[in-house]
C-alpha cells in the first residue's frame, strides 16, 4: 500500500491534529505488528522528515485537484478540513454547530492580544479608549486567551496572551502566520501611562547643637570657678 494514502486515512481518521512525529511513529508500531504483512523494511523506517514530505505533497495534489478539502496545519499538528468558501454549506447542513460570532468590540481586543502579546489591560484600553473588563472576560471565557503571568510594572497588572484554540480556530500555525504580523507587531501605539512613584521626602536631620562661642565658654569657665570658690568656702567654715 502506498505510503501516501496510509498519511492520508490517518490524518482523516485522527479526532485531533496529528504531528508528522507521531504518523511516523503509528505507522513504524503498524508494521511491527503487522509482521510480513506490510513491507516492513519501508514503513518500518518512517522518520518525521519523510512524512512532512509526504504531507507536502498531500497538500500540493488537494490544491492541484480542487478537492473540496485540504490539510490545514495548527499549533500541535496536521487535520483535513473543508475550505473557506463551502463553511455557508456546512452551516446549513449543521445549523446547530454555528458558532458564536464575535461582537466587533471583541475582535478588536482579540486583534491587540494576538498582535502586541504579552499585554496588560490597561495598554489594550489606551488604545481602545474604553474599559476592556468585559472583552477580556469574554475572550477568557471563550478559551481564545488566557493569563500569561505579570507585568514587571508598579501594581504587577495581569498579561494576557493567545491560545492554542485562537490559532486553531483562525488556521494559523502560529502567530507569526497571522496576516501582516510583523508589520503590525511593530506600529507604534498609546500605551498606558504609569505614574512614576513619588519619592519619598528628604529626612530633615535635627538641627546640630551650635558650637558654643569663645565668650559662652568663657562664661561657663568662669561659673565653675565661682562654685569651686564657693565649696571651698564652705569646707574652710
Amino acid at each position: 500500500m502506498d505510503m501516501k494514502h496510509i498519511v492520508e486515512a490517518m490524518i482523516f481518521a485522527a479526532p485531533d491534529p496529528i504531528s508528522a512525529a507521531e504518523i511516523a511513529k503509528a505507522i513504524r508500531r503498524g508494521s511491527e505488528e503487522a509482521g510480513p504483512l506490510l513491507n516492513s523494511e519501508e514503513y518500518g523506517a518512517a522518520t518525521e522528515d519523510k512524512i512532512s514530505k509526504i504531507i507536502d505533497e498531500l497538500g500540493e495534489e488537494f490544491a492541484a485537484q480542487n478537492r473540496p478539502t485540504m490539510l490545514q496545519e495548527s499549533p500541535t499538528g496536521w487535520r483535513i478540513v473543508t475550505r473557506p468558501e463551502l463553511a455557508e454549506w456546512i452551516r446549513a447542513l449543521l445549523p446547530e454547530m454555528r458558532p458564536e460570532k464575535l461582537s466587533p468590540p471583541a475582535l478588536e481586543t482579540l486583534a491587540l492580544i494576538a498582535y502586541r502579546q504579552p499585554i496588560t489591560k490597561a495598554d489594550i484600553e489606551a488604545v481602545r479608549g474604553v474599559n476592556c473588563d468585559g472583552m477580556v472576560n469574554k475572550l477568557l471565557e471563550r478559551n481564545l486567551v488566557e493569563n500569561a503571568g505579570r507585568a514587571d510594572l508598579p501594581g504587577r497588572p495581569m498579561l494576557y496572551k493567545t491560545t492554542s484554540l485562537f490559532l486553531e480556530h483562525f488556521g494559523v500555525k502560529d502567530i507569526d502566520s497571522l496576516p501582516n504580523a510583523t508589520e503590525l507587531r511593530n506600529v507604534n501605539l498609546p500605551t498606558a501611562e504609569t505614574e512614576e512613584p513619588e519619592e519619598a521626602p528628604p529626612e530633615e536631620e535635627e538641627e546640630a547643637a551650635p558650637e558654643p562661642t569663645e565668650i559662652q565658654l568663657a562664661e561657663a569657665a568662669l561659673e565653675a570657678e565661682e562654685k569651686a570658690a564657693a565649696a571651698a568656702d564652705d569646707t574652710n567654715l
